[in-house]
């Protein structure tokens, strides 16, 4: 997966698939599964040295997605950082934040809270945008209103150009699944 390969989807209508990870195995897992993005969080992370730990982590588990962090602490000296780590984008929020890392060649993944958000936040240099909350009105605005992807977590949906999703939630349902099977409510799949 390249940056031009995430335009391309949304020039052909391809729906980008990203899984939020913090650890080189369930990288791995999603990179092998076919992720487009595998993406460190924020979440677990209170400063730039410790996202460092998990980006290098994750870094080994990626090699054909495209890797992003996201930075608790927006800065240029930050993104350098985690791109020097091997990070293909980092995830900000901030319209000052995404010009001057974007103004420094470092690609950016941009939070976005409106639909007019979208358009502010991709002249300020952008290469996807992360809506959360989106609402098919909103969300569906805001992918018309740029050319670059618009991707949703918590209430994206269809009308998005893609979903992003932690590991543990992907998990929750594959493990709901597996228990439903063990205890006999469908037959197991390769055993």
């Amino acid at each position: 997966m390249t940056l031009d390969e995430l335009s391309a989807a949304k020039r052909a209508g391809r729906k980008l698939a990203a899984v939020v990870c913090w650890d080189r195995a369930t990288a791995e897992a999603a990179d092998a599964a076919g992720a487009d993005i595998v993406s460190v969080g924020d979440s677990v992370v209170a400063s730039t040295d410790e996202l460092l730990v998990y980006c290098a982590a994750v870094r080994r588990g990626v090699s054909r997605a495209l890797l992003s962090c996201d930075l608790p602490e927006p800065s240029l000296e930050a993104a350098r950082r985690v791109v020097e780590l091997g990070a293909d984008l980092v995830k900000v929020e901030g319209a000052d934040a995404v010009r001057a890392i974007a103004a420094a060649g470092i690609p950016v993944w941009a939070q976005i809270e409106s639909a007019a958000d979208a358009k502010t936040m991709e002249e300020a240099g952008a290469t996807l945008l992360d809506f959360r909350h989106s609402g098919p009105d909103a969300g569906a605005a805001a992918v018309a209103a740029v050319s670059i992807p618009v991707l949703g977590g918590l209430g994206g949906g269809p009308w998005l150009d893609g979903r992003i999703r932690a590991v543990h939630r992907l998990l929750d349902a594959s493990l709901a699944a597996y228990l439903e099977d063990v205890r006999g409510a469908r037959p197991v799949q390769g055993d």
